[in-house]
């Protein structure tokens, strides 16, 4: 309880603000005072010796000392005598002592006389007494007196009663309110300026709002309010200053903040720090964060203890966080308890989780409920779930509607979506429109797809004027093109067309060796293009056995041309039976100039045998 006069010595009343939300500097009387108990004894000797002698003043200060110690009988005497000689001091805190024992109006009434007299701290607390049995119209008139005195509380119940109301005025005194150092206000103020922040990257007149709602969150976090020191702490972190948010995460969640218990133990875990990290999200679980009882969860499924992780994401569904019944979804279908999973998806996806609604239309379509699975990857799409819009694409496009699927694509490509960034760029090569299709594949490649770059090396392939032949072997010193580099990163990601294109490049520029690795690679990942070419570039390097085995790889996966080659072989080492054989292969594998060549081959090997 604060209790406040108009002299140094006495303090404000607080009655209507928690402790939790301001505390004056001149005092806060729910605190331990700075004085020690003989000092304050000193002090209440001497007043009450001065008082005695009918000193004014002493009855006031000696009244707001008892009345701070809770002795109201023993504080209402001195009050009493003081309010009737006209200290306005006095008379607020009688109102204080008069609410305290239940007497509202009474209390309401020396309020207003300490007001009228020109009590910033008693206007306050008419002005929200008027609040409390519904009277806006006096409670603001009372608090605008208290406020425009300089009354940091005034300011703060003025803003707030204006902010109910919608008025434009509220921020003006929020802010001042902030400025006096009343921690809940500079809080708000913080909260208000960080709603107000437009959309990153787009043009707007409030881009300096962060850095001044950072500012009075650290104003307010520095004054002890905890959930100003969470916001604090979520900044930094976004920002990269780790430590820093730390710090501020811990001094919340040490005075009670399960939200900042639970972010200290994921920057914790990100640190490699898990056991201190299960230590708060612990913590925070017990005070009811479905957050930080999903991560326990997640962290004793990791350990592979499912039965601990399924209580704890019990938990957090108790906690009212729908991601624990996501959770228990996925722990299920991992485990294969398939009809388990879908009760949890269902849970979750009715409650609107949209990865649930996800997940249940993939468990439905793997069932073979394609009817089933579409409403959820609708829902789930429509509530931004990327991955649902590209799987609603895959559906349609199994149904041949290319047009519906394409519009999902797009949909999800937009949102940056991979896969689905590479299904519209060729759609758009299908239909022609090749710089679309140039910027979709682009994209899809940018975000690792190894046949979006492939694509893409094939487009600018295309464009580029034609090259001189060479002799192989001749060293030809060429920058790389584009188109290389982009069949490069394909190759490299094991992608086997890409890696036969660039041996063809590094043979086309004299680079043999090269040649023969990607080749090599192209081949054993059992690409029969890579292994004819490889076959062909040992060849001409005199490794005619070597070439022979690649050639029959790339024959026995259906490559006409490499049974052609090793018809020849097997006919000019005189194996005619052997050579007749793979002619009969390339015959029927083709394509038809090879399948002219090889019947020739062929009649002229069984005239031979038959000779």
């Amino acid at each position: 309880m604060d209790v406040m006069g108009d002299k140094a010595t006495l303090l404000e009343t607080g009655r209507f603000v928690q402790p939790a939300d301001f505390s004056e500097s001149t005092g806060d009387l729910s605190q331990p005072m700075d004085r020690d108990e003989t000092g304050e004894a000193a002090e209440e000797a001497r007043q009450r010796l001065a008082a005695q002698t009918g000193d004014v003043e002493a009855m006031s200060v000696l009244g707001a000392l008892l009345l701070r110690r809770g002795d109201l009988d023993g504080a209402e005497p001195h009050l009493r005598a003081a309010t009737a000689a006209g200290d306005r001091a006095a008379a607020n805190n009688l109102g204080v002592l008069l609410h305290q024992r239940g007497y509202a109006e009474d209390a309401a009434g020396w309020w207003r006389i300490a007001a009228v007299a020109g009590s910033a701290a008693a206007a306050h607390a008419l002005g929200r007494h008027h609040r409390e049995r519904g009277d806006e119209p006096a409670a603001e008139y009372w608090l605008r007196q208290s406020a425009e005195q300089g009354h940091a509380l005034g300011a703060y119940a003025l803003a707030d009663l204006l902010e109910h109301r919608g008025d434009t005025g509220a921020e003006q005194w929020m802010r001042i309110a902030a400025e006096r150092g009343h921690r809940e206000a500079a809080y708000r103020l913080a909260r208000a300026l960080d709603r107000r922040l437009v959309p990153e990257g787009d043009v707007g007149d409030d881009h300096g709002a962060g850095a001044e709602a950072e500012q009075w969150y650290r104003q307010a976090a520095a004054r002890g309010h905890r959930r100003a020191a969470l916001h604090l702490g979520a900044i930094l972190e976004r920002r990269g200053a780790l430590k820093e948010a730390g710090r501020w995460y811990l001094t919340s969640a040490k005075d009670g903040e399960a939200r900042a218990a639970c972010a200290l133990g994921f920057l914790l875990r990100d640190a490699g720090d898990t056991e201190s990290a299960a230590v708060w999200w612990l913590r925070a679980a017990q005070d009811g964060d479905g957050n930080a009882a999903n991560a326990l969860g997640a962290l004793h499924a990791e350990r592979g203890e499912p039965q601990t992780a399924e209580r704890w994401y019990r938990a957090a569904m108790d906690a009212g966080d729908d991601n624990g019944a996501y959770n228990l979804g996925l722990l299920c279908a991992e485990q294969g308890r398939t009809a388990q999973a879908e009760q949890w998806y269902r849970r979750a996806a009715y409650a609107g989780h949209r990865e649930a609604a996800n997940a249940l239309a993939i468990l439905l379509l793997q069932g073979g409920d394609a009817a089933g699975a579409e409403p959820w990857f609708s829902k789930a799409a429509e509530a931004g779930s990327v991955d649902a819009a590209f799987n609603l694409g895959i559906l349609f496009a199994g149904r041949d509607e290319g047009a519906v699927a394409l519009r999902w694509y797009e949909r999800a490509a937009a949102a940056g979506h991979t896969e689905a960034a590479l299904q519209v760029g060729i759609a758009r090569l299908r239909d022609g429109d090749e710089a679309e299709a140039e910027r979709h594949l682009r994209c899809a490649a940018g975000g690792g797809s190894a046949e979006a770059a492939y694509r893409l090396a094939t487009v600018l392939d295309a464009r580029r004027p034609p090259v001189p032949a060479h002799s192989l072997g001749e060293p030809v010193h060429t920058e790389k093109s584009e188109c290389e580099e982009w069949y490069e990163r394909a190759a490299s990601q094991g992608h086997r067309r890409a890696q036969v294109r660039v041996g063809m490049l590094a043979a086309a520029r004299g680079d043999v060796v090269e040649a023969a690795r990607w080749y090599r690679e192209a081949a054993e990942a059992g690409s029969r293009n890579g292994a004819f070419n490889l076959g062909l570039l040992l060849a001409r390097e005199g490794s005619d056995p070597e070439a022979a085995v690649w050639w029959a790889r790339a024959a026995d996966a259906g490559h006409g041309r490499a049974a052609l080659r090793l018809a020849l072989v097997y006919a000019r080492r005189g194996e005619l039976a052997e050579g007749q054989r793979w002619a009969d292969r390339a015959v029927a594998l083709g394509p038809a100039e090879v399948s002219e060549r090889a019947a020739r081959l062929r009649d002229a090997l069984r005239e031979e045998l038959s000779a």
